[in-house]
């Protein structure tokens, strides 16, 4: 009985070890060839990146001198999801993050924020602001060359407080690919487009 609770533990051990290993961390250099996939051509080799270190935090990996920010794939998430947006953004992103990582829920990250935009205590821009979005599954992504096939656009307009009668967007898409309004009225209003391709 003894041996087989030695060989079972062994047998789990190597079983979580393996998926942990599952996603492994890219280069930096993969990584900021990833991340910056969702952003237009002429803006990808000026944009600042967010990338994972060794331990899975997120570290900058690179400065930018444009106006992007992009955020690496999160290699404790299945899947390949990227992102840049407007440094406009950047102050409400970043209070997002540091939320998350106090184990804030995402209900409690919104009122959070809110408040705080409210109060003026955290910066919002208050015209639209652009996010890029590309995503795809996992057994599609090259970790040697940070090239993702099957890839899908999404873009995210930020449009603090619009509603859907200053808009005249709909609050849901009526086919597929159209923009629609999400979280009207909010602090959180944003056009959604996409996904595409």
């Amino acid at each position: 009985m003894k041996t087989f609770a030695i060989l079972f533990f062994v047998f789990i051990s190597i079983t979580l070890f393996s998926q942990k290993q599952e996603n492994p961390i890219p280069s930096t250099e993969v990584q900021i060839k990833t991340a910056v996939l969702p952003a237009p051509d002429e803006q990808k080799a000026s944009a600042m990146v967010y990338g994972y270190d060794s331990k899975g935090d997120l570290v900058l990996l690179r400065e930018g001198t444009n106006n992007l920010v992009c955020i690496g794939d999160n290699p404790a998430r299945d899947g390949i999801s990227v992102s840049c947006y407007s440094k406009r953004l950047e102050p409400f992103m970043a209070r997002g993050r540091a939320l998350n990582a106090e184990g804030k829920s995402q209900e409690e990250r919104n009122q959070i924020r809110g408040g705080e935009i409210e109060s003026g205590q955290l910066s919002m821009p208050r015209e639209p602001s652009m996010l890029y979005v590309y995503f795809g599954s996992q057994e599609d992504y090259n970790t040697e060359t940070g090239e993702l096939a099957n890839g899908r656009f999404r873009y995210v307009i930020y449009t603090p407080f619009a509603t859907t009668e200053s808009t005249g967007l709909p609050d849901k898409p009526h086919a597929p690919g159209m923009p629609w309004l999400m979280d009207p009225g909010t602090h959180r209003a944003h056009i959604m487009i996409g996904p595409f391709n």
